[in-house]
């Protein structure tokens, strides 16, 4: 079992992650700009969605492995690279046929799923669950793959908070500029590009 002590540094720890904006908060954030409150909490979901594919992946293992190999990484690190890059090209070309048209709103479904991927495909993510979240682990309390999903349920609680935070405030700002749709979309693709540069810059594995 996981002493009070420890988790109690874990989950001050992991506020001071989860305070400071990253990159899903900006995704999150370009999604409420772009339509509206609802698919930002669509894509928070999505997100912390995501989260858990990699708090399953850590209690098997499976991070593990992937960060130790270098063709694994890079192929998940350049597929997010390509996918938020498509995201950025898409919304851009959609702010562009705004100006001649009204778009149909994206589906929440759909705006959940992409919330997924992104979270899946972001390597920060991978090495998070691999550096910082083992640190809290000890063999001596009990089961590691149960340590870890509480401490990662945990992490996933907070990130989920910090989430709805930020999907409230985009879309109250959304709906300021509702009328504004090219503004919208130029937003969108830039926070897109942006964060697939960030990936494509982000450290190599070793």
């Amino acid at each position: 079992m996981i002493s009070l002590s420890t988790f109690l540094v874990f989950v001050v720890a992991s506020l001071a992650l989860v305070l400071v904006p990253g990159p899903n908060h900006l995704y999150i954030a370009a999604r409420g700009i772009a339509q509206g409150r609802a698919a930002a909490v669509a894509s928070a979901f999505g997100v912390e969605t995501g989260t858990l594919v990699h708090i399953a992946a850590a209690a098997a293992g499976l991070s593990y492995v992937v960060a130790k190999s270098a063709t694994l990484f890079n192929v998940i690190k350049w597929a997010g690279v390509l996918y938020l890059v498509y995201l950025g090209v898409r919304a851009l070309t959609r702010r562009q046929e705004a100006t001649l048209r009204e778009t149909p709103p994206q589906p929440l479904r759909a705006i959940f799923l992409e919330g997924v991927v992104v979270n899946v495909l972001n390597p920060k993510v991978i090495l998070f669950f691999l550096a910082f979240l083992p640190q809290f682990v000890h063999p001596e309390a009990g089961a590691v793959p149960l340590q870890i999903v509480v401490l990662g349920g945990t992490l996933l609680f907070l990130g989920l908070i910090s989430d709805m935070i930020y999907a409230a405030g985009a879309g109250v700002l959304g709906s300021r500029l509702r009328n504004r749709a090219g503004v919208l979309g130029y937003v969108s693709g830039v926070v897109y590009l942006g964060l697939g540069v960030a990936t494509a810059l982000s450290g190599r594995s070793t």
